[in-house]
């Protein structure tokens, strides 16, 4: 079974310039589109003013006024549309990323939802979802997607612990004929951290930054094995994860991330390094689940 692109679309411009982005992702992975529309994200003013059925009917036809503009710009593209109900924690938009190939949200929400980025429902989409989430900014634009224009990738610690993340970027390079950028940021260890075992490792290697550049070449190979078409950036550097993709955001079409999701007491948790770039980076991103 064919895995659509889906994207939520909320009637804002941030969820717009989401519903434009997974449409061109859609035509360059030739995969359909499916645009939803969760009904908690209904604006604020609708919600107090409109019964339930001028709402739905709001709904369905957002959906298929942006069905119609983006097929008026992707002629051939198959586009499909539903209108899902949702109780304000996001298992809706989980779900409809559990079928699709990514899920395509605007970086902000609508009406009552502060925001996909700051507020607990764009926390618990993201760390739920068990495919990558792509958050787009409303200034993005199809112009971003030039050549030139490199997709960054986190990597971290062993080639299995970004495994996803770099797949993902890979291929999606692939589909657009672009180049990856792979970082790898790295930090001095403090004192206690070395051991007999790891010091003999860090003198095979000849010291840290060696070292360092070592690990990402091997989580490298296979992709590049895999991938051959694919031109490969290797940037190495000392400095935080989120300082060093951060540094790299202003000229790349995408920035990919990597996600291992943690669960407290107070909800759902996606890691520094995401909640960083996702609030500062100004292209899109995608945060995408280890699976091991």
């Amino acid at each position: 079974m064919t895995r659509p692109i889906t994207a939520g679309v909320d009637g804002s411009p941030e969820s717009a310039a989401a519903a434009a982005w997974a449409a061109r992702e859609a035509v360059r992975r030739a995969l359909p589109l499916h645009l939803v529309h969760v009904g908690q994200l209904l604006p604020e003013t609708l919600v107090l003013a409109a019964d339930a059925s001028a709402q739905l009917q709001w709904a369905h036809d957002l959906l298929a006024g942006t069905a119609r503009e983006i097929t008026g710009r992707h002629p051939g593209l198959a586009v499909t549309t539903d209108v899902l109900e949702d109780d304000g924690a996001g298992e809706s938009l989980v779900a409809a990323a559990a079928g699709a190939e990514l899920l395509a949200l605007g970086s902000r929400g609508h009406g009552p939802i502060v925001g996909f980025l700051l507020g607990s429902v764009g926390q618990q989409v993201i760390a739920g979802a068990p495919g990558p989430v792509v958050l787009v900014r409303a200034d993005d634009e199809a112009s971003s997607e030039a050549a030139g224009r490199d997709v960054v990738v986190g990597q971290e610690g062993d080639p299995q612990d970004s495994a996803d993340a770099l797949e993902f970027a890979f291929a999606t390079a692939a589909a657009r004929g672009a180049r990856v950028r792979a970082v790898r940021a790295w930090s001095l260890p403090p004192v206690f951290a070395y051991s007999p075992a790891s010091l003999e490792l860090l003198d095979k290697s000849g010291g840290l930054e060696p070292y360092e550049r070592q690990a990402l070449g091997e989580a490298l190979a296979p992709l590049r094995e895999r991938y051959p078409d694919v031109p490969v950036t290797e940037h190495v550097e000392i400095g935080s994860a989120g300082q060093v993709l951060l540094s790299a955001a202003p000229e790349a079409q995408l920035l990919v991330v990597g996600r291992r999701a943690r669960r407290t007491a107070v909800g759902a948790r996606i890691g520094s390094v995401a909640h960083a770039v996702l609030h500062h980076a100004p292209c899109p991103v995608a945060v995408v689940p280890h699976r091991a």
